[in-house]
């Protein structure tokens, strides 16, 4: 036995957010990460989350629309943005916009993101992420 095996024994493994016996917001193996009391993770702990987060994303969006896969980084980038707000099935439900990028008319596929309603929840991020689109330049 050593020191992680005997904290996950006592602990026990929790992959969500719960509240402990004294009613604290605790994760993992038994991490506190209620910011009452002084809980939270690191920025490279966030980052470390992110980078997983990121890679589950691209593998879904690949799997469902395999022809992302053949446009430009930052165009890509776009796309698996989208399925990182709003999960795979809002993704999908862009069935007009998906089309014109999977048939390069970008023009097309911008303006339908910019008319959508998730233009008018997110409308600074939807103009920035319309326009890479159309230019396939980072913005």
């Amino acid at each position: 036995m050593n020191i992680q095996q005997m904290l996950v024994r006592d602990e026990g493994v929790v992959l969500h957010c719960y509240k402990d016996h004294l009613g604290y917001e605790t994760i993992g193996v038994g991490r506190l990460i209620d910011k009452r009391k002084g809980g939270g993770i690191t920025q490279d702990e966030a980052m470390y989350l992110l980078q997983n987060d990121i890679k589950r994303v691209a593998a879904q969006v690949l799997e469902a629309l395999p022809w992302v896969a053949h446009m430009n980084e930052a165009r890509q980038a776009v796309v698996f943005a989208m399925c990182f707000q709003m999960g795979l099935k809002g993704l999908l439900g862009f069935r007009a916009t998906l089309n014109d990028m999977r048939d390069e008319r970008y023009p097309n596929a911008a303006e339908g993101m910019r008319r959508s309603k998730w233009a008018t929840q997110t409308p600074e991020r939807a103009k920035r992420m319309a326009y890479q689109l159309e230019t396939g330049e980072w913005q």
